[in-house]
């Protein structure tokens, strides 16, 4: 894989890294997890993490055990909460960071037969086929699915269990339009005109989720028939392509936090907030705007790899994903919507993300279909 850092949705703020084992990961490279404990299945495990009605025997199984978190950059969660599960539980979680979701999951399908860890977290929407088609997944109904709307859950066999959702937006820098002769464009097909030449960065869908994410984008608006026309025109008019979200967000992207010189970047509906950094001081508007009509809608889940010595383990973390305990730490970490309806979210969030009521999206095995060939074509456009 490249070696630039690619990631989704957001990069939280740095946090101190105590116990936790933050490992690398490269595309080509399998990396070996040697694993203690009895594999087994929890059918009584609880939807905020804690102890369940499980037996003494069933307890000893999963107290003193390491998981292995296998999940994308982007991953965070307040320690205190983390905590908290740790010792309800007895469980030990060490999180196996690797990139983006595409690497991740990609990564995951070349070590099959020898797993990195026990459960991967941020497999999206655009990426299930991929993983139903290499058996990545263990079925696991979670007793917290009941709080979590039908819409959110994508695979009736519950090889996956849906954890949060954002969508993949068209940002904007507020200062940059306001102080220049340009209108903020309004349609995808706006950002080929002259007047936005040079101002757009997007991400590479073979390497980053929202990359990936913008170009169904495009395949949804523009049909079979015109999308590589659309971004023959996009590439004409001097689009940039970014290998992975960070890069684009905040070495490229002039808005907010970013450090470039390009206003437009493919982000999400939940970055206005990210630019709040104060909430004690609030402000009207947040420096970074977003284009509803751009946005795709991206549901994120977690399964618990096939192979793992330490199923019930993993079943009780999938279950503290659910919890309204790491739901409602969520939204101010990693900047997704809960899925948990119990969830509350914070006032910085409320107040300044994008709520999209119509996202644009296309079925899943529709997707998985043609997600490969899609890439292909839009690598042939770039000559990459």
């Amino acid at each position: 894989m490249n070696a630039s850092p690619t990631t989704t949705p957001h990069r939280p703020s740095p946090r101190p890294v105590r116990r936790w084992c933050i490992v690398p990961l490269t595309f080509a490279l399998a990396l070996v997890v040697i694993a203690c404990g009895e594999p087994g299945r929890n059918d009584d495990a609880s939807s905020a993490g804690a102890p369940n009605e499980a037996t003494e025997v069933e307890q000893e199984d999963v107290r003193g055990t390491t998981i292995r978190v296998v999940t994308h950059d982007s991953f965070n969660v307040t320690e205190s909460v983390l905590d908290a599960f740790e010792a309800q539980t007895g469980i030990n979680v060490e999180l196996v960071k690797g990139g983006d979701a595409v690497q991740i999951v990609n990564q995951a399908v070349l070590t099959r037969e020898n797993p990195q860890g026990d459960v991967l977290f941020g497999i999206d929407n655009n990426l299930l086929t991929r993983a139903y088609d290499a058996n990545l997944f263990l079925p696991y109904e979670s007793s917290g699915l009941d709080r979590v709307p039908d819409e959110f859950e994508l695979d009736p066999d519950d090889r996956v269990t849906p954890i949060d959702r954002g969508d993949v937006c068209l940002n904007f820098d507020r200062s940059y339009f306001a102080t220049r002769p340009v209108e903020v464009p309004q349609t995808l097909d706006d950002l080929t005109k002259p007047e936005y030449e040079n101002l757009l960065v997007v991400e590479n869908p073979s390497t980053s989720t929202p990359g990936l994410a913008f170009l169904l984008a495009t395949i949804d608006v523009f049909g079979e028939s015109g999308w590589q026309d659309y971004w023959r025109r996009l590439e004409a008019n001097g689009v940039t392509v970014a290998e992975g979200w960070e890069q684009a967000y905040y070495d490229l992207f002039s808005g907010g936090s970013g450090e470039g010189e390009q206003p437009l970047v493919v982000s999400y509906a939940s970055s206005p907030p990210v630019e709040v950094t104060d909430p004690a001081t609030p402000v009207d508007e947040s420096p970074t705007g977003v284009i509803p009509s751009s946005c795709y809608r991206q549901i994120e889940f977690a399964g618990i790899l096939a192979g793992t010595e330490h199923e019930q383990a993993a079943r009780r973390f999938i279950d503290f994903l659910l919890s309204v305990e790491f739901q409602n730490d969520m939204p101010g970490n990693m900047f997704v919507y809960p899925v948990n309806q119990d969830a509350t979210l914070p006032e910085t969030f409320t107040k300044y993300s994008v709520v999209v009521d119509d996202p644009l999206l296309l079925a899943p095995e529709d997707v998985g279909m043609n997600r490969d060939t899609w890439i292909e074509q839009w690598t042939r456009i770039f000559g990459s």
